[in-house]
């Protein structure tokens, strides 16, 4: 999965492949939306702002992405 620990808490922030995220801590987890609202489990809050980014779309940076013309 593509995710990224919390820089505080140490928190492991994850999508699960359908727009939401997983966070993990201490061996419990909680599953959020992207804007951090609370859908199931032991964790009931999150980041707000970290799930926005590891929720939120990918986008190639204009720089980087290839030109296939």
């Amino acid at each position: 999965m593509l995710g990224m620990i919390h820089p505080f808490s140490r928190a492991l922030y994850e999508q699960d492949g359908k727009g939401n995220v997983l966070v993990t801590h201490n061996g419990r987890t909680g599953l959020f939306t992207q804007a951090g609202v609370w859908i199931e489990g032991d964790i009931f809050e999150a980041d707000p702002h970290l799930c926005g980014w590891v929720g939120g779309p990918k986008m190639a940076h204009h720089r980087i992405a290839h030109n296939k013309s």
